[in-house]
């Protein structure tokens, strides 16, 4: 695979030739940081776990340098702790039986520098070689800096890709900012029920950011509870987890719709059912 960061990281937890772990990849997503794939993508990682015809690939971006850190990783240099990052992705790679995980090893700088163009040619290529069926990516109304800038170049890149290559869904995710303020006409929502163990491994794996204070195991798995309880007023809860994400393929059928003005008319359709429920 011919990338541009020579410090790419690709790990093959079954051992099979690189092109042949990409090309049956089914479920493709694209996060910012080690441990993202886990939160937001819990919906393809369960699809394909244990499944041989479907299978899970992950893409991390960045390179975890700027990690904060504490406890047992408190005096880590910028590159121990990338080294600590990419190990932990690699290892839950293997928990959840991925096909393939790809880290880019860019400095978030680059991620959300509009300009940088070479994490959007490498999501090309990898997106040539795996062409998925779905992709999961950071949500649009993400507060990360990071996160949205990693959403836009994942959007890039599979506008470059021809029609016929393109995935059939591509989902915006929650991570840091929560989606149930989207009215549910636009809202997709992924049932996780189940295989809460397997849900828990996959976070749990990264103890660089766990045991430095930063509970994202409980945080998403919460998240995920409250979302079942929470999506209905008048009904007994449906499911146990549940997870949101904006529909991203809109902006990928046509490469010239504007991305701020679609995701400020979700804003806006929330805006309008809030002042519907206040109006006298």
């Amino acid at each position: 695979m011919n990338l541009h960061n020579p410090k790419a990281d690709i790990f093959v937890p079954d051992g099979l030739p690189l092109d042949q772990a990409l090309a049956r990849t089914t479920h493709l997503a694209i996060g910012a940081h080690q441990d993202d794939l886990e939160i937001m993508a819990a919906d393809g990682i369960l699809q394909c776990f244990q499944r041989s015809e479907r299978w899970f690939t992950g893409i991390v971006v960045t390179d975890g340098a700027g990690s904060p850190r504490a406890d047992l990783y408190r005096d880590l240099t910028d590159e121990a702790m990338r080294q600590v990052r990419a190990s932990e992705q690699r290892k839950a790679a293997v928990v959840g039986e991925y096909a393939a995980v790809v880290q880019l090893g860019y400095p978030s700088a680059a991620a959300k520098d509009r300009a940088d163009d070479r994490p959007v040619e490498d999501l090309g290529r990898l997106l040539q070689a795996v062409r998925p069926e779905v992709v999961y990516t950071h949500n649009l109304a993400d507060k990360h800096p990071t996160h949205v800038g990693v959403a836009l170049k994942a959007i890039a890149a599979l506008r470059t890709l021809p029609a016929a290559d393109r995935p059939r869904q591509v989902y915006g995710c929650e991570v840091w900012r929560s989606l149930d303020w989207l009215p549910e006409a636009d809202r997709v929502a992924f049932d996780l029920s189940g295989r809460d163990g397997l849900q828990l491994a996959l976070l749990g794996v990264f103890d660089s950011q766990i045991s430095g204070g930063k509970r994202y195991d409980l945080a998403t798995m919460a998240r995920r509870r409250a979302n079942a309880t929470y999506a209905e007023s008048h009904a007994v809860d449906a499911a146990t987890g549940v997870a949101y994400a904006m529909d991203l393929m809109p902006l990928v059928e046509d490469p010239t719709a504007d991305i701020t003005a679609y995701t400020l008319n979700h804003i806006e359709r929330f805006a309008q059912s809030v002042r519907a429920l206040l109006a006298p």
